[in-house]
């Protein structure tokens, strides 16, 4: 297994593991398959390929990429001490392994020392998503919040629990 920065050449792993989150787990994205497997190429490199506020991290097991989540920087004047962690997903057959918290480990790992100036890490998480709080909460992050209604698929509806974690 090796954790690095998705960049533009992994475009096409990026996108097959994206929409296999979105298949099994769509209760937990803000989008949908049914858009984004219109997506082009171009699109999906545009939204990986890491810049100075930004950047994607996987696990790949050899070349096949098993595990992805997103860092983004705030940038606005009187928020660019905040930035948020976005679509965790490590697939079904590698769940349970830890690789989700060897992610995350790294990629604050990674925030910390690119961005010495950032106080804090913000997430929301499903509310019924309990294994996943736990990992959070292992990890140092604490419920700061709770949306009701935060995402909706047909006519049901998703909570989530908004989470903080403050940086030393």
């Amino acid at each position: 297994m090796e954790i690095k920065i998705i960049d533009k050449s992994d475009w096409f792993s990026y996108q097959k593991l994206r929409l296999t989150a979105l298949k099994v787990a769509n209760e937990s994205f803000g989008s949908t398959y049914e858009r984004e497997v219109q997506l082009r190429e171009q699109q999906i490199i545009e939204r990986i390929s890491p810049n100075s506020n930004k950047f994607f991290m996987g696990i790949f097991d050899g070349k096949e990429l098993v595990g992805m989540v997103s860092f983004h920087k705030e940038i606005g004047e009187k928020e660019r001490h905040k930035g948020d962690i976005h679509g965790l997903f490590i697939h079904g057959d590698y769940q349970n392994k830890g690789l989700a918290k060897l992610l995350l480990s790294s990629l604050i790992n990674k925030v910390k020392e690119e961005y010495p100036d950032l106080e804090q890490i913000r997430l929301s998480v499903v509310s019924n998503n309990i294994s996943a709080i736990e990992l959070y909460e292992h990890l140092g992050f604490e419920k700061d919040g709770f949306e009701i209604n935060s995402l909706k698929s047909g006519d049901k509806y998703f909570d989530e629990d908004l989470m903080i974690l403050f940086l030393e």
